[in-house]
Formats: C-alpha cells, structure tokens, sequence
C-alpha cells in the first residue's frame, strides 16, 4: 500500500497534477502520523488494515466537510473536498452495496455466534477486521442491530 502511494506521488509529480500530489502527500502525513503513534506504544508500522482504516476515515472527514462547506454557500470548497475524496478512493477496494453487505453480516453473525443486541460489539469488531474499507460501518451498524433485534 506505501508502494502504491509512493507510485502515484511520483507519477503526479511527473504530470504536474498539484491538487492531486496535495492529496497524496496527506495520505502519506497521515500514514507516517500513525506509524509514529504505533512506535510510541510499542507496535509495527501501519499495517495494509489499518491504513485502510485510516483512508476510511479521511473519506468521512471529506464527505463531512463538503456538506458543511455546501450548507454555508461554500460550493467551489465542497467541489475541492470531493476532489480529495475521488483520489483517496483510489486506494481503497470498491465499496460494499447494501446487499452484499447484509450477506457479510449475515455470514460474521453466524460465525461469531451472536444470538442478541449484547453481541453486536463483537460482530462489529469482526466486521471491521475483515471489511476494512470496503463497508460503511455507520450503515453496517444499523443493519446489524435490526438483524441482532
């Protein structure tokens, strides 16, 4: 996954695409971020996971402030955050539609033995662990409480 960033800094680099490369060199602050935030409690390096993660939670933080920047008639500014948003998802796997992600969830609550609302923490938990960036767990959450309930 670092490759990969690295790859595509060089390549926009190359091709003169400053909001693109702006973009890439965030991504690659945020991994070294978490990298010096593992090394501080005595972990590896940001796995492949959890910069997965870390990109689902760029994409959030976007989407967040586009709408913001839209409801206080800020649009060139929302454009620009949808921008960043295409090219972080460049990295991440394609996204879940709703019925596939009720299948996935349907499969880890079988797995994981969850019979009520008490066990939706560690279907969560499991969901996280095997979708990283490819399900929006805000949406996944609910699913799983109406399918636990």
């Amino acid at each position: 996954m670092r490759d990969k960033v690295m790859d595509e800094v060089k390549a926009a680099m190359k091709a003169g695409d400053k909001a693109r490369l702006s973009t890439l060199r965030l991504i690659q602050s945020a991994v070294k971020d978490r990298d010096i935030a593992n090394r501080g409690v005595g972990k590896e390096p940001a796995s492949d996971d959890e910069i997965l993660q870390l990109l689902a939670k760029m994409v959030k933080q976007r989407e967040e402030s586009a709408k913001a920047f839209e409801e206080g008639g800020r649009p060139e500014l929302a454009v620009k955050e949808r921008e960043e948003i295409a090219v972080i998802r460049d990295f991440m796997p394609a996204q879940m539609d709703q019925s596939e992600m009720e299948a996935a969830i349907r499969s880890v609550i079988a797995e994981t033995g969850a019979a009520g609302i008490r066990d939706m923490g560690k279907v969560m938990a499991a969901l996280r662990e095997k979708f990283a960036g490819q399900m929006d767990f805000g949406k996944a959450s609910g699913t799983v409480k109406q399918l636990l309930s």
